[in-house]
């Protein structure tokens, strides 16, 4: 599988109806009081950079890089399509999201995820990758339904004159 990311302008019908998937499917797993997934217009927002995944013609999946300054940032609307769940696609979009926030001298990263069974193979991705649960940022307050989890990033290192 050559997983091929492109940074999205979300007009693309499958890439449009993997997001509703994933808004859907958050709806059904949790209060909507508690769902924190970004809509069309949420991801369009200048801080947000937006990443479709295929493999050949096939969407695979979509991941995003909220920028929240002072070298801090955000992982935003991962999902892997069904159809392509535990073939590593999940994994390879977080190795993606890292490496672009470290291109981009981010030392901070966090997530917000689901607190209940369904969201438990997502919980154990990020912590597989080196997550630690941590405490409500942005807005999000830590529940049943809520999961916080950061990873510190080390600094980049100066260029070294020969």
């Amino acid at each position: 599988m050559a997983l091929r990311f492109v940074v999205d302008d979300l007009t693309h019908p499958a890439v449009i109806a993997l997001l509703e998937f994933h808004i859907l499917s958050a709806h059904a797993a949790s209060p909507a009081c508690k769902v924190h997934a970004l809509d069309l217009s949420g991801l369009r927002d200048p801080a947000v950079t937006f990443w479709s995944v295929w493999d050949g013609d096939a969407l695979v999946g979509m991941g995003a890089l909220k920028m929240l300054g002072d070298s801090r940032a955000e992982i935003k609307s991962m999902r892997v399509a069904p159809e392509h769940l535990r073939r590593g696609t999940g994994a390879a979009i977080l190795d993606h999201l890292l490496a672009e926030a470290r291109a981009r001298r981010v030392t901070w990263i966090g997530l917000e995820t689901g607190g209940n069974r369904a969201f438990a193979p997502a919980r154990a991705m990020y912590e597989r990758a080196g997550f630690v649960e941590c405490a409500g940022f942005a807005g999000y307050a830590v529940d049943e339904f809520s999961r916080c989890y950061s990873l510190a990033l080390p600094k980049a290192s100066p260029a070294r004159r020969e």
